[in-house]
């Protein structure tokens, strides 16, 4: 007889607590998926072991007994601990962390293995010699897997500098000493090229893949297999950090600076920090890599809690790219109006002319960001959210890319009756239409979220640009992260200001990112590339360095004004925000919460700034406001413990409205 402690697979925050069943099987152990009766209806739910003792902690009168256990699904120790770890770390419910690790889908009923890997045709070319620099960033983390210790690397290289093949050659060594790799990139546009190159060289037979772009069923059996140990290693998005290996040696997030290793749905995890965790616990090693690290990490590294590798030239040793800076206010007092200025137009023209390709950025989707009235001013906005709507021309409509509530444009303006409805703001469209009214001769494609909805259409038109059929490829910032054509020899930064003008103390960092992350693409052959980037604010600091590719001064610049502000590094950002169908009764509750916050943590040297509506304050008839706390460096569990003890007392059924805490949020909107 054993007494187990169940975490219940239930939404509520109402059962976000252990309960105690007794189990007449004394094989039952911690991560074993169950089925037991619940409530006083004594339905069977699922639920999952999180403790397992000889004897009770306290008598019980009516202990209700396990009915049976899934002997397929069982996660281990470790992720019990992760797990646990996660509901404190993000202020989230048990069962959010759990299902973060568990497959979605079921068994195939005909018993069939569904195979992701089906449509992939390996990259297999030959093994490439490495460079003196290569082979002295290898040594190190290499020394840490022989020597089975914890260590976490930054591997900081320019674009192009062969950081995949340093990733590739760690794999081996990891694999070679018996252990495991988990091998992470930040968008799913991006796994079918590193899948290549890693089939390539490890074979599809001991590799799995992790997205949610997988089927229900495909998750499932990926999860499956690596539960059972046949594969060595799991690539994919962020979520592959939750793959359920017994041995992890090696995690790498290459990219680490992107956004997306960040959750935006709860549990809002930081990928980085989960990798870390479990790496504790198994003594792995994380590498961390990127050519424009943030400047959280790189702060990080100066202080030695990462070790710092380098990789300051090109694999192919040609130079980095030549960069120019357009401003777009003398195009227009010189009379061009198009949105391509004449250096970028010669630059076109001169790489179609040498037969070489081009990449068009531009992170702004559909073809005009918003629909006015010019007489009366009136914009479209969605019914729902309150936020302008953006014109697809594709397929005349306007649309809200929160909701995604779409409407046909009015021919006249709906308060006033003006037929004088005009649209505003540049586009991926826009930029097609007008690139091919310039080079009509050319092929020309977009790659947005508009034009690769259906599965395999992305894929497909990265391997037509990859086979040079695509002359000039135009889109957001898909196409500026890690891709890898050695014919580009030209990108266009349709506007650098699209990102730096957003409300939000990354704005800087982002667009130097941007920039010189689609300045990479250029110039991977064996000639050098060129970049134009065109801009509205050319002076900007953040556009300056990354036209000179100066990451140094860059993150000096922005270190000193992150720390005269008191942003992160130098402290937590905590977003509490409260959501509900009444807005009164949502603000009430922001200033209840306000108010208790005050109260505990007001001598703590926190910033705890008043309640206000979210920038976005209603989504789908949902009202939200939001409260930021600034938490100095050292208060963060302070914090985050203060929250947790408010969000316990604050459990009544009668609440009609919902909060979620958000740390260190990639966005304020």
């Amino acid at each position: 007889m054993k007494y187990v402690d169940v975490i219940i697979d239930n939404k509520s925050e109402h059962t976000d607590v252990m309960y105690t069943y007794g189990c007449e099987d004394d094989s039952i152990r911690a991560g074993q998926k169950v089925y037991v009766p619940f409530s006083q209806g004594n339905r069977i739910r699922e639920g999952y072991v999180f403790r397992v003792a000889d004897e009770p902690d306290q008598e019980y009168k009516n202990l209700k007994y396990i009915e049976s256990a899934d002997e397929d699904i069982c996660l281990n120790q470790e992720i019990v601990d992760t797990c646990i770890w996660m509901k404190h770390r993000y202020l989230c419910k048990y069962i959010d962390g759990i299902k973060c690790f568990t497959p979605a889908g079921s068994k195939s009923r005909k018993g069939k293995v569904r195979d992701p890997f089906k449509d992939i045709v390996a990259d297999e070319g030959e093994r490439p010699q490495l460079t003196d620099q290569q082979q002295a960033v290898l040594a190190p983390v290499e020394a840490a897997l022989d020597s089975g210790s914890h260590e976490r690397f930054l591997l900081y290289g320019v674009t192009g500098s062969g950081k995949t093949e340093v990733y590739m050659r760690a794999a081996e060594k990891c694999i070679a000493g018996g252990r495991q790799v988990i091998m992470l990139v930040p968008e799913i546009s991006l796994t079918h090229q590193v899948i290549r190159r890693f089939i390539g060289r490890f074979g599809a037979e001991r590799m799995a893949v992790l997205h949610s772009r997988l089927s229900a069923g495909e998750r499932y059996d990926e999860w499956m297999r690596i539960k059972s140990g046949q594969v060595d290693i799991v690539i994919g998005a962020r979520s592959a950090v939750f793959a359920p290996l017994e041995k992890i040696g090696l995690i790498i997030l290459d990219e680490e600076h992107e956004t997306t290793y960040k959750s935006d749905m709860t549990p809002k995890y930081d990928t980085v920090e989960v990798a870390l965790k479990r790496l504790q616990q198994h003594a792995g090693v994380l590498i961390a890599g990127s050519a424009t690290p943030s400047v959280a990490t790189f702060f990080r590294s100066e202080q030695g809690i990462y070790k710092r590798l380098e990789l300051t030239e090109r694999y192919n040793q040609v130079a980095l790219p030549e960069v120019s800076v357009v401003d777009m206010r003398e195009e227009l007092r010189n009379g061009n109006r198009s949105v391509i200025s004449r250096k970028l137009y010669d630059g076109i023209r001169n790489a179609l002319e040498n037969k070489q390709q081009v990449i068009l950025f531009l992170n702004r989707r559909g073809y005009s960001t918003f629909v006015s009235c010019r007489e009366c001013g009136k914009v479209l906005e969605c019914p729902d959210c309150g936020i302008s709507l953006t014109y697809h021309k594709e397929k005349d409509r306007a649309v809200c890319h929160y909701c995604g509530h779409e409407i046909r444009p009015p021919k006249t303006c709906p308060d006033c009756g003006s037929k004088y409805i005009r649209y505003f703001g540049t586009g991926t469209e826009k930029v097609e239409e007008a690139v091919k009214e310039l080079f009509p001769e050319a092929s020309i494609e977009r790659l947005d979220l508009d034009s690769a909805r259906k599965k395999g259409s992305l894929d497909a038109m990265l391997k037509r640009f990859g086979k040079g059929k695509t002359d000039i490829l135009i889109g957001t910032q898909l196409v500026a992260k890690g891709l890898d054509f050695r014919n580009v020899a030209l990108v266009g930064i349709v506007s650098a200001d699209v990102t730096l003008h957003i409300p939000d103390y990354r704005s800087p960092e982002r667009t130097f990112q941007l920039i010189t992350q689609a300045a990479g693409r250029a110039g991977r052959g064996d000639i050098q590339g060129k970049v134009v980037i065109q801009s509205y604010t050319p002076d900007n600091y953040a556009v300056q360095k990354a036209a000179a590719q100066d990451y140094r001064g860059f993150y000096e610049e922005e270190l000193m004004l992150r720390g005269y502000m008191g942003y992160p590094p130098y402290s937590d950002l905590f977003q509490v925000v409260f959501s509900g169908k009444s807005e009164q009764t949502v603000k009430q509750a922001a200033e209840k919460w306000h108010m208790q916050l005050e109260e505990v943590l007001s001598q703590d040297e926190l910033q705890i700034f008043r309640p206000q509506p979210a920038p976005m304050n209603r989504i789908k008839e949902t009202y939200r406001w939001c409260m930021l706390i600034k938490s100095p460096q050292g208060k963060r569990r302070m914090t985050a413990a203060a929250l947790e003890k408010i969000k316990q007392n604050d459990k009544s059924k009668k609440n009609k409205y919902a909060v979620t805490v958000d740390i260190n949020p990639y966005s304020f909107i």
